[in-house]
């Protein structure tokens, strides 16, 4: 599958020279709901020859009306497009949300982006999608100002779990608790952190327990604690079963800021360096401090054992 091309705002944006199909939102996290707005967008433009793409927004609105309680985003944006990739669309817009774009009055948004993407032949958003100056567009607005441009429209339903509508809000909450499984159900893949390894303080080793240490910094930061995990490189062929710790280690050395660290559950091909995706799988206890380094060695060992014991690994591995 050939990468997106991926476009600065909308000004910038300079896609396929065919009829465009467009899905519209935040899109934080790529959840389940977001998915069906995009799948629609995709397939409409493979049943017709044209193009499918996303525009999105970073970063997000709160940041510029509220700041000191801005929502924390659960992906970066690069995060997002390695998402929005397996998904089949062939470009993404990232638009700055900044006070000019915000201002646009709700009336002109369809008239403005057709201006700025003169082949757009159809919208897609989620049934509750709100834009424009003061968030009072809604789809009833987009159905009205669209066809005086010659556009289509597509709303989604929202998409349930456990009866209750999926949403960015409740993956955030899942995530801060520890609920890596009900986040994993709502996304609908494995939450995983991805980045280069960085040498640590060899401390893991000398214990029996060599980690591979991913300097890694989400905005929305996951429960402190021990995951069991899988790690593989980029192009996730293979999957290695492992164990990781994410948090500010307090027992060995408190961190300012959390580290994730990684010991593969076997022999381990990674080294320093190198670009590595860690899949969350299952929350298997908070962090905490130990009385010692004897402590926390015994505790590791039954975490280790524990996540093997749930991969149906023999000890031994």
């Amino acid at each position: 599958m050939r990468a997106p091309a991926i476009f600065d705002g909308i000004d910038r944006a300079d896609p396929p020279r065919r009829p465009l199909h467009l899905a519209i939102g935040m899109f934080d996290g790529v959840h389940l709901g977001h998915q069906a707005v995009i799948a629609a967008a995709v397939h409409s433009a493979e049943r017709t020859g044209g193009a499918a793409g996303v525009l999105t927004f970073w970063p997000h609105p709160s940041a510029l009306f509220n700041p000191a309680r801005k929502t924390r985003m659960i992906m970066a944006p690069t995060t997002k497009n390695r998402v929005l990739a397996g998904l089949g669309v062939d470009f993404i817009i990232e638009q700055p949300f900044v006070p000019e774009f915000a201002s646009i009055p709700a009336e002109g948004f369809l008239a403005a982006l057709k201006r700025a993407l003169p082949s757009l032949t159809s919208v897609y958003v989620g049934e509750n999608w709100r834009f424009g100056a003061g968030r009072t567009g809604d789809v009833a607005l987009l159905l009205r100002t669209a066809e005086p441009l010659g556009l289509s429209v597509f709303s989604a339903p929202r998409v349930h779990f456990n009866g209750t509508p999926i949403s960015s809000t409740r993956i955030r909450e899942a995530l801060v608790s520890g609920a890596i499984g009900d986040a994993n159900a709502l996304l609908g893949y494995s939450y995983f952190a991805q980045g280069e390894t960085q040498p640590g303080r060899r401390l893991g080793r000398t214990i029996g327990f060599p980690t591979l240490n991913l300097p890694w910094e989400p905005e929305l930061m996951p429960a402190f604690g021990v995951y069991r995990v899988r790690v593989a490189r980029p192009d996730r062929i293979r999957w290695h079963p492992a164990v990781a710790n994410y948090g500010l280690r307090p027992t060995v050395c408190e961190s300012k800021e959390p580290v994730l660290e990684v010991h593969v559950l076997g022999d381990c091909p990674f080294a320093y360096r190198d670009q590595i995706v860690v899949e969350w799988l299952r929350f298997m206890r908070p962090e905490r401090r130990f009385s010692d380094i004897d402590e926390l060695r015994e505790q590791i060992a039954k975490d280790r054992d524990q996540a093997r014991a749930e991969f149906f690994l023999p000890r031994s591995v």
